[in-house]
């Protein structure tokens, strides 16, 4: 989005059409908002994934984990070049009526270019348990 590296970063724009995609459950658009090597890291015991590629195989893989996937906006607070999101992912379990939530935070980094180069997302635990009773038994085979 910066025309040169004296140009400011407009990030609350940037972060608007980031929301944007999320809100859409679009892989592909989000990763095309990610620099070519980009990091994204679900602080949850797992290593970080790293590129465009497969952070948006990633995020499809957690719009096919939490059907209905939508969130809610508690915060976001700018930087010059990163923001941070305080959210509630919501979804609704397969089989169920009832809407599911856990509290999540993310710190986003951009390039000199506004692109997404790092989000790092940190998860309440024991909201996502009890949201997902099973999480650690899928926690333990993915970190094993």
């Amino acid at each position: 989005m910066a025309a040169s590296t004296t140009d400011a970063l407009d990030v609350k724009a940037i972060s608007e059409r980031y929301f944007e995609k999320w809100k859409a459950r679009d892989p592909d658009g989000i990763a095309a908002l990610h620099t070519e090597d980009t990091q994204f890291w679900s602080h949850l015991g797992m290593e970080p994934t790293r590129g465009r590629s497969e952070i948006r195989d990633t995020f499809a893989d957690l719009f096919e984990r939490f059907p209905e996937f939508s969130f809610e906006t508690y915060r976001v607070l700018y930087g010059a070049d990163f923001w941070i999101l305080d959210w509630a992912l919501i979804f609704r379990p397969e089989g169920t009526e009832e809407l599911k939530r856990f509290d999540c935070l993310d710190v986003v980094n951009l390039s000199p270019e506004g692109l997404v180069a790092r989000k790092d997302t940190f998860i309440d635990m024991v909201q996502l348990q009890a949201a997902v009773p099973q999480i650690s038994e899928q926690l333990d085979e993915v970190t094993a």
